[in-house]
């Protein structure tokens, strides 16, 4: 099986290498992923200027590894075209660092990477992992990614896949569940902040609070109940074969993980 992974966060991020490890135990796994932070750029392409794309040291050995001066979208456009040249039999994008949820989906440069993947009829999945107090848990994120990647592997998933996982900030033995989900609501009301450098005014687009919608079923919901989120987009049809095959999976997920739990 061959993997392609990116991200949003830059491609020496300790969470896609944490993904990485663990993806190396399905297949064959790249690297393509932008040269810096590109968070909350959604599914940005890069039209009117050339990229610049550069092979790096792996953190991991025998892990091909390319720097793109470009968005996720970018990468896995790069990725698939000039360096799996044998074909991608799935995309994993993450570890993000903080969870995307609700409206998160529509600016998330972690989603909007694994929806460039979608857009070739690959198997795409999007991870992140909860950001708490500085720090996030990467280890069952990763795990996670690993077991939807030999569902793909194993065919027990359908080829027209794009998901959207959450993991809770928990260890382990303290996660409560794995639940398919749908898109929360969850607003911020930007605002803006001005300075002046002398010549002229500039402004800093600032985030507020979030405006959480916490309706039991959503993904906002999942994760405060302390549970694995999983979200099929661009939408998950209630009573379709793909939810019910979402939901049989999410149970076995669920013992796989945290077998210790059952």
């Amino acid at each position: 099986m061959r993997i392609l992974v990116t991200n949003d966060d830059g491609v020496y991020a300790e969470g896609l290498w944490a993904l990485v490890k663990e993806l190396k135990q399905v297949g064959k796994v790249s690297v393509v992923a932008p040269d810096r932070e590109q968070s909350a750029v959604g599914t940005s392409v890069t039209l009117h200027h050339p990229l610049r794309v550069k092979k790096v040291q792996p953190k991991i050995d025998g892990v091909e590894t390319y720097s793109v001066e470009g968005t996720p979208a970018d990468s896995v456009i790069i990725g698939l075209q000039l360096v799996a040249k044998d074909g991608i039999d799935l995309v994993v994008s993450g570890i993000n660092e903080g969870v995307n949820l609700g409206n998160d989906v529509f600016i998330s440069g972690t989603v909007g990477a694994a929806l460039q993947g979608y857009f070739y009829d690959i198997p795409s999945i999007a991870v992140s992992a909860a950001f708490v107090d500085g720090k996030v848990m990467f280890d069952a994120a990763a795990k996670m990614g690993r077991l939807l990647a030999e569902r793909v592997k194993q065919n027990k998933l359908r080829q027209k896949l794009l998901l959207n996982v959450n993991v809770p900030h928990l260890p382990f033995e303290m996660i409560r569940g794995v639940e398919l989900t749908r898109p929360g609501h969850r607003s911020y009301h930007d605002g803006i902040e001005k300075g002046h450098d002398g010549k002229r005014d500039y402004y800093w687009i600032v985030r507020g609070e979030p405006v959480w919608d916490e309706k039991e079923g959503t993904d906002i919901w999942a994760i405060r109940q302390g549970k694995v989120s999983i979200t099929s987009l661009p939408a998950n049809l209630p009573g379709s074969t793909r939810s019910r095959v979402l939901k049989d999976t999410c149970s076995a997920l669920y013992e796989e993980l945290c077998p210790s739990n059952d």
